[in-house]
């Protein structure tokens, strides 16, 4: 069985609904709804003893892209997320499971907002197969320590991508 990752909220390619798009409380001009997509995953690798996921945008104008969500130390025995399971509000992930900081400077999902009149940007939303059970990361962990980490621990990932423009 392959590594696979699938959503509820959107296919793969397919364009991001407004309720999955950053919303006006961020100040970057966009008004969505700021909820995280459903994300569901299987055909994890043997050994298997957690997932991460990242929601990673390449085309940000950063010079190194730009880091919207992620989420560490999934219990090995869940293959789902809810609809807004990245609101730090809403108690939708699995106990033991923790968001880092993303790019936005705090943990939780923030959605897309590239610039105005900027190509469509992809948002490729990873489901990473992880060797141990948890990482030693903590919330303010940066995104990039938390990939370091992920790179030496990753057994497999899958991938889906939603795109966005405004």
């Amino acid at each position: 069985m392959t590594f696979k990752v699938t959503s509820d909220s959107f296919k793969d390619g397919d364009y991001l609904g407004m309720d999955h798009i950053l919303s006006q409380d961020f100040g970057f001009g966009c008004a969505g709804g700021n909820k995280s997509p459903h994300l569901r995953w299987s055909g994890a690798p043997e050994g298997t003893k957690s997932f991460a996921i990242t929601c990673y945008d390449p085309d940000a104008p950063t010079g190194s892209g730009f880091w919207h969500w992620l989420v560490v130390n999934i219990p090995a025995d869940v293959t789902e997320l809810a609809l807004d399971a990245g609101n730090p509000r809403a108690p939708k992930l699995p106990p033991g499971a923790l968001q880092t900081r993303t790019d936005f400077g705090m943990p939780g999902y923030g959605g897309p907002c590239p610039p105005q009149g900027d190509h469509p940007h992809r948002y490729i939303f990873t489901i990473f197969a992880v060797g141990s059970a948890t990482l030693p990361v903590a919330a303010d962990t940066s995104a990039a320590v938390v990939g370091f980490n992920l790179h030496f621990a990753t057994l497999g990932k899958a991938a889906i991508m939603g795109l966005f423009k405004r």
